[in-house]
């Protein structure tokens, strides 16, 4: 008894997942500088607002230490800052500074186009069908939408 490696969802989910993280990297990586961990932060602290390491790693499902090197580059571009947490010295807040907004803002419309030019290659009915099916997987694993 075998295993099919093309049949097996999560092997399509991950192949699947690379191919469309190739299309979108161009925006982040070739036109800002960003590595795909630093985008994601930066993405989840525009979602979330001021947020813990764990909170923005919880959001963006990624490693902490992942997170904690993102911080660090968007830190020395001035992007983000962190702030001690006054009732919990080992806790910080991390921020979007003003740059890093305009930042942000300046990668959201790019990125739309993308996406866009992605579904784009979609029918309608079968966008829907994508999207009830992502619920469903992300329901089946436990998985929040946001």
């Amino acid at each position: 008894m075998g295993l099919t490696l093309e049949n097996f969802l999560p092997y399509r989910m991950a192949r699947l997942t690379e191919a469309l993280s190739a299309e979108i990297r161009p925006v982040y990586k070739d036109a800002f500088g960003l590595n795909r961990p630093e985008w994601r932060v930066l993405a989840a602290l525009a979602d979330l607002g001021p947020s813990t390491a764990t909170a923005l790693g919880a959001h963006s499902a990624q490693h902490k230490t992942k997170v904690s090197r993102a911080v660090r580059a968007l830190e020395l571009r001035r992007w983000i800052r962190r702030e001690t947490v006054m009732t919990d010295r080992r806790s910080e807040i991390i921020s979007m500074t003003d740059t890093g907004q305009h930042a942000y803002c300046d990668l959201v419309a790019p990125m739309r186009e993308r996406e866009t030019r992605i579904l784009d290659r979609i029918a309608p009915e079968d966008r829907a069908a994508l999207n009830r099916a992502l619920s469903a997987l992300e329901a089946a694993t436990g998985v929040s939408e946001g």
